[in-house]
């Protein structure tokens, strides 16, 4: 693909006004007061998968709704006091697989919680292990429009609260340096990185890699590739203009842009500019508006892959993940 959105030099400067209802702040902190009621400590279980030098442990831990949400922990077997830790989330349709399949943190001295996404886990890789027992009215096929109509119904709602769970849970493990807590992920795992730190804004730095789930209107406007594709065939199929308005309702209580406002930690982002899944300018959208208000004042910074589509810089991400968060925890 070509690039076709933006300029870059147009999209360094892209800070778009987005639909935030007045009651955004509220809406988010009921939802995380509720979850937090289900306050029983996580289920660690140390798991032998046969690594001498790395920890493996089994963690489960009641997000929302106290719906129990798993996650493989991982860290240095000979570690020495408590560690800083890289909590993960994961891409559209993937589950929280094995557990050696990501230990290259924990080689380099973390602790890294992957964290499940419920309902997910089986569109590739190796696997997930947590459902998601609620139900959603009428929606096309995968995640985007389940339970659409209504942002205390919607699915994200209850991901990006396991997302904020997941810290609060990883934070009370033995051996996790509470104070020392960093989110990455990218794609669908990016846009979860972006709503949790805007929800636990006392996080020490934020990872996300072309991230999904930001400036969705503009998505729908410029790319015809799911994920937000899902969001233009339910419209193509529920014409009513009641039925639109209450769809972008509910999508301004989940737009990245927002939680980016309300973001406090360091950021590096990753942009590729022939993204067609996650179009530059909604990646541009929440990294401009990074930081307090909107207004910045926080360390940030993105790399840009000219001439790549949606899998960005690939495992060129982790070296230079490693080296800019090195200084910071």
């Amino acid at each position: 693909m070509a690039q076709f959105d933006m300029p870059l030099s147009e999209l360094e400067k892209y800070t778009p006004e987005v639909d935030e209802p007045a009651d955004f702040d509220e809406f988010w902190s009921t939802t995380l007061a509720e979850a937090r009621t289900f306050d029983e400590a996580p289920e660690v279980e140390r798991v032998d998968v046969g690594l001498t030098e790395i920890l493996v442990d089994d963690v489960t831990f009641p997000g929302f709704g106290g719906h129990p949400v798993k996650a493989w922990l991982t860290r240095p077997a000979h570690a020495a006091g408590d560690l800083p830790v890289v909590v993960e989330y994961q891409g559209y349709g993937g589950g929280r697989g094995l557990p050696h399949e990501r230990i290259h943190w924990a080689a380099a001295g973390y602790a890294h919680l992957m964290m499940d996404t419920r309902g997910q886990g089986s569109g590739w890789g190796a696997g997930g292990d947590t459902p998601d027992p609620v139900g959603s009215g009428p929606a096309s096929p995968g995640f985007m429009t389940r339970g659409v109509l209504d942002p205390h119904d919607h699915y994200y709602r209850r991901v990006f609260t396991d997302g904020a769970r997941a810290v609060d849970a990883v934070r009370a493990i033995e051996g996790i340096d509470p104070a020392r807590v960093a989110l990455s992920g990218g794609s669908q795992g990016g846009g979860i990185t972006i709503a949790v730190a805007g929800l636990v804004p006392d996080v020490v730095a934020a990872m996300p890699d072309v991230p999904f789930l930001s400036h969705y209107r503009r998505a729908v406007q410029i790319t015809d590739n799911l994920p937000y594709n899902e969001i233009t065939r339910y419209l193509s199929v529920h014409r009513d203009p009641a039925v639109e308005e209450q769809v972008w309702r509910t999508f301004s209580y989940l737009d990245g842009v927002s939680f980016a406002r309300r973001a406090r930690s360091a950021g590096l982002f990753s942009v590729a500019l022939m993204d067609g899944t996650c179009p530059p300018s909604t990646v541009y959208a929440a990294y401009n508006g990074w930081g307090p208000g909107g207004s910045g004042g926080v360390s940030k910074e993105i790399d840009v892959y000219p001439y790549n589509d949606h899998e960005g810089g690939g495992d060129y991400r982790f070296p230079r993940k490693l080296a800019w968060l090195n200084k910071i925890v």
